[in-house]
């Protein structure tokens, strides 16, 4: 898909040199920072809990916060940034982040942790869109491609090496470090921040802050978020504290909607929806983000639970697919550079992204290392052909404020479809699990030869161990219980990959509906 501006090239300076790519890799890193913490955290959750005295529900807050402040500021972004200017909000955010960061490891009670997520969150999705902004505005627009592919670099790779690196300070230090790591890179992207990250060219102040559209915003998004997050534990609408955050999200939706629409400096502009391409670019992205952060949550928990794999292996596994990515976005960026057919590559990365948890779905208790190199190396490809021109087609076309308000929704509807992705997921295996259970348990009785016969080895093996007979029961009886609790989630797993893999497959009817054309260029959208 090409691009094009209204600008005479003349008018805009677009770094160069040494000045370029280090205002390309501080905005990058600090994206990449942002999206580390979505995911680093959870595997030092039940360490944390059992520090700080919290139950395992009570603990979920560490990361409902954090996910909730970083939906709801996103979409603000562009507003805040011009209302402070870019450079000042940016290494603001970078400051807020940090400082937040440091206050999370400092916290000794489970309110006080959520808390500082929740100001983390803030700052860190002010990184993340204001981020993808910066690195668009280093490229020349017929270079568009080549700026959304290192920005999509760092949406797979965050989410890839947090559960890594979150499992290697576990392993070395305490949970605390989990944020102190941040501290360091926090301070050098401050200063490079603040030396050499510019103002939006064009860039001009609101006259007056749209209060109520704020206001609303909050309400609909962040009792959406909750709602996605908490409702699997709280079993959804059988809970009053659900139904009663849905009922705000819708209400303060419609007045959310009806206000931006009906006054002239809305925070955010969402009669940007108008281009279709744009629509279509948002499908896509909501899409991208449950896929994206849905196969990252249910991969590491099926190999945990089935296989017995550690939080650190699981991490350090999925690396080499993110590199795969990594490899593969310049390349398709060029490609789209060069006038390639966008529509054609995500149908590609759809396909490869369809086989890779189509493998998944096959798996078995001996399965091992070897057996998920291949669906790796696809998913890393996948994404990448699927991620650049989805990226491209949520912005193609735009220019300025219009161009950041885009980047702000953008991220924001791929932020909540990794949260309903989660939710869907979580939903199905839970109805998998209990119904696989059923089945299982049907042959556990002492008609079924297979089952008794387990038993009373496993009985015999304790007693000869020196257990009494009553104790060799009740150990037997454990073990057998493991057993069944293990292939049980083995069979959820499998079904939940295959679920995946054929919902992935209807995004190919909505790539289809985006309207291209080769050699013409993309509707433009007025600041006005």
């Amino acid at each position: 898909m090409s691009t094009t501006t209204l600008q005479a090239p003349a008018q805009i300076q677009y770094p160069t040199g040494f000045t370029k790519w280090i205002t390309v890799i501080t905005a990058i890193s600090c994206a990449i920072l942002e999206l580390i913490d979505t995911t680093i955290v959870n595997v030092g959750l039940r360490e944390i809990s059992g520090s700080i005295g919290a139950t395992t529900t009570e603990i979920a807050w560490v990361t409902t916060s954090y996910a909730i402040s970083n939906v709801i500021i996103i979409p603000l972004t562009s507003m805040l940034s011009d209302l402070f200017g870019r450079r000042i909000y940016f290494t603001g955010s970078v400051i807020l982040f940090t400082v937040a960061s440091i206050m999370c490891g400092l916290s000794g009670s489970l309110w006080t942790l959520v808390f500082w997520r929740f100001v983390q969150g803030l700052g860190g999705g002010g990184l993340l869109s204001t981020a993808q902004t910066i690195i668009i505005g280093a490229f020349p627009p017929e270079k568009i491609s080549t700026a959304n592919a290192i920005f999509g670099m760092g949406m797979i790779m965050g989410p890839t090496f947090g559960p890594a690196l979150g499992g290697y300070i576990l392993d070395h230090q305490t949970w605390h470090w989990i944020f102190f790591v941040n501290i360091p890179i926090g301070i050098a992207a401050t200063f490079l921040s603040w030396t050499y990250i510019t103002n939006r060219p064009g860039a001009v102040k609101p006259r007056k802050i749209d209060w109520w559209g704020i206001i609303f915003l909050v309400m609909a998004i962040g009792s959406l978020q909750y709602v996605l997050e908490e409702g699997t534990s709280k079993d959804w609408f059988e809970s009053s504290e659900i139904v009663i955050m849905s009922m705000v999200s819708l209400f303060g939706l419609v007045a959310f909607i009806y206000r931006e629409l009906s006054i002239d400096y809305p925070a955010v502009n969402i009669r940007l929806y108008k281009n279709y391409n744009l629509t279509m670019g948002s499908i896509m992205n909501l899409m991208l983000g449950m896929l994206l952060f849905g196969t990252v949550f249910i991969f590491p928990l099926f190999v945990q639970i089935s296989l017995g794999w550690t939080p650190l292996k699981t991490g350090l596994f999925m690396i080499p697919g993110a590199l795969c990515s990594a490899f593969a976005m310049p390349l398709v960026g060029n490609l789209l550079n060069k006038g390639a057919n966008p529509k054609l590559i995500i149908i590609i990365g759809i396909i490869m992204t369809f086989f890779f948890v189509l493998m998944l779905g096959y798996a078995s208790p001996d399965s091992n290392e070897s057996n998920f190199y291949l669906p790796f190396v696809l998913r890393g490809f996948g994404l990448a052909f699927m991620m650049s021109p989805i990226l491209a087609l949520a912005v193609g076309g735009l220019k300025g404020k219009d161009m950041t308000q885009a980047v702000g929704l953008a991220n924001m509807v791929r932020q909540l479809g990794g949260a309903i992705g989660i939710a869907l997921i979580n939903l199905y295996l839970t109805s998998v699990n209990a119904q696989a259970r059923s089945n299982m348990l049907g042959y556990i009785n002492p008609y079924n030869t297979v089952a008794s016969d387990r038993l009373n080895m496993l009985t015999q093996n304790f007693m000869s161990q020196g257990f009494d007979p009553e104790r060799s029961q009740a150990l037997a009886n454990q073990m057998l219980e493991g057993a069944l609790y293990r292939q049980q989630a083995m069979v959820s797993y499998n079904q939940g990959f295959l679920m995946v893999a054929f919902a992935i497959l209807f995004a190919i009817p909505v790539v289809l509906m985006i309207r291209y054309k080769k050699g013409t260029k993309s509707k433009m959208i007025s600041d006005h």
